[in-house]
């Protein structure tokens, strides 16, 4: 499949400069960190949450785990996790799990975790489980604009 095609439109249209790091068919971001051979502390994924106002994007490393009460408290939300069966209208041209942590795209609020903020390179899910997009950390965060973030995840047990 690639990347998906509202992604692509988007990093074309802003002209920020990315690659595309193909890897075998893995069902997790952390495992395709694996997959890929980067490391999973750079590797950024989406957890998708909701609530009554609409799904929230919060972006962590790989290795982590999205503090759920930290987060509710920041943003002032009660959220629960969202099925994917939810967020096959909103990400219609990509994959189930596959979501990448970049929601601007797809009109989706993002909240990022400040780890991120330390990655020279950042990675993430193409749209599908077969290929990751690589970004500059400078570059991810440019992104990121004027997305809310903080310290929103802790290293997964």
């Amino acid at each position: 499949m690639g990347i998906a095609i509202t992604l692509r439109e988007y990093l074309d249209q802003t002209g920020v400069p990315y690659d595309v790091l193909p890897h075998p068919y893995t069902p997790t971001s952390r495992r395709a960190a694996e997959s890929a051979h980067i490391p999973p502390s750079q590797m950024a994924k989406s957890v998708m949450l909701e609530d009554d106002r609409g799904y929230v994007m919060a972006v962590v490393p790989a290795t982590n785990r999205v503090e759920l009460a930290n987060l509710e408290k920041q943003l002032g939300r009660r959220l629960m996790l969202a099925t994917e069966r939810e967020l096959d209208d909103v990400f219609g041209d990509c994959a189930k799990g596959a979501i990448p942590a970049i929601g601007q795209p797809y009109g989706v609020d993002v909240v990022w975790d400040d780890a991120l903020s330390e990655c020279s390179d950042v990675y993430f899910e193409a749209g599908d489980h077969e290929d990751l997009v690589h970004l500059r950390g400078k570059d991810f965060r440019s992104l990121m604009g004027q997305a809310r973030h903080g310290r929103i995840s802790r290293p997964a047990g």
